[in-house]
């Protein structure tokens, strides 16, 4: 069983699409989920504090700045702007697919745990994402 879900982004942070998947799974078996970019990612991650969300995103702005950070100059794909190689340094750093049991027909997540995509751009972007349930 597979379907595409599409996270609407309006830049940089994390958003969360739990509810969309755990509405779409039946049954029991694994599924499976890939972003289909290369400059957003995918995590499991707290869902109870939004700091958790800023914190970790500050800490990915700090870790790998925008290419007209003096410290990035040693970059060469910068022409489609100063936020885009740096999106794919983030994406190879953080998973772009997930794996998740599925237990008669619920997510098997921990109570705290939610499905985010990670959005690495500045600007607004309509990111997709492929779901595969094998039971």
């Amino acid at each position: 069983m597979q379907t595409r879900f599409t996270v609407q982004t309006n830049g940089p942070g994390l958003y969360e699409f739990t509810r969309d998947v755990a509405g779409w799974v039946r049954g029991t078996g694994l599924l499976t989920l890939m972003i289909q970019h290369t400059s957003a990612s995918l995590v499991i991650q707290e869902n109870a504090d939004p700091e958790v969300q800023t914190d970790l995103q500050n800490f990915f702005a700090r870790l790998v700045p925008p290419t007209t950070d003096p410290s990035m100059a040693y970059l060469t794909h910068t022409y489609e702007g100063p936020d885009d190689m740096p999106a794919h340094i983030k994406a190879s750093l953080l998973p772009t697919h997930l794996s998740i049991p599925v237990t008669d027909g619920c997510l098997a997540l921990g109570t705290w745990q939610g499905i985010y995509l990670f959005e690495h751009r500045d600007r607004p972007h309509s990111r997709h994402v492929v779901a595969h349930l094998s039971g």
